[in-house]
C-alpha cells in the first residue's frame, strides 16, 4: 500500500514540550494489561510529563483531569505501578521506559483481568468506556 500524507499542513512534528505516546505501548501489548481507568491515567501522564517522564500532580488535580474519584484513581495508579508503566512517590509520577515484556511481548502475556470475559479491546474503545462511565 502506498502511503501519502492526507493533510500536509497538519503533519505531526515533535512538540517542544515533549509528549508522544510510544508505539511499543500497543505493539508490545502493554495496553492489554490495563483497564480503561488506568489507560486514561496513563494517557494523562504521558501528555503532561517532561522529557524525563516526570510530573508533579496531586490526586485532586489528576482526578479532575481524568474524571476519577479517589478510589478509582488509586486503583488505576496501582495498576500502572504493578504493570511497570509508572513509578509514583507522592506527588511525583514518573512514566517509565517501556521494557520488552518477558517472553517476547504480547504472545507471552497472561490475559488481563478486564479482558477475561470478552475479546480484546482497542485503546479507543477502552478510553470511550472510561469516559462514558464517569459521572
Amino acid at each position: 500500500m502506498h502511503k501519502r500524507v492526507l493533510i500536509p499542513a497538519r503533519l505531526r512534528r515533535p512538540p517542544a514540550q515533549f509528549s508522544w505516546v510510544d508505539q511499543r505501548l500497543v505493539r508490545d501489548g502493554h495496553i492489554r494489561r490495563c483497564g480503561p481507568e488506568a489507560l486514561a491515567l496513563y494517557l494523562f501522564l504521558v501528555t503532561v510529563a517532561d522529557a524525563q517522564g516526570l510530573s508533579f500532580y496531586g490526586d485532586a488535580s489528576v482526578g479532575r483531569q481524568v474524571s476519577l474519584t479517589p478510589e478509582p484513581l488509586a486503583r488505576a495508579r496501582a495498576e500502572l505501578v504493578a504493570t511497570g508503566l509508572i513509578a509514583w512517590e507522592p506527588p511525583l509520577y514518573q512514566v517509565l521506559a517501556l521494557d520488552p515484556l518477558p517472553g517476547g511481548g504480547e504472545r507471552a502475556m497472561a490475559v488481563p483481568p478486564h479482558a477475561r470475559h470478552g475479546a480484546p479491546r482497542s485503546l479507543a474503545a477502552c478510553l470511550r468506556q472510561a469516559l462514558e462511565e464517569t459521572p
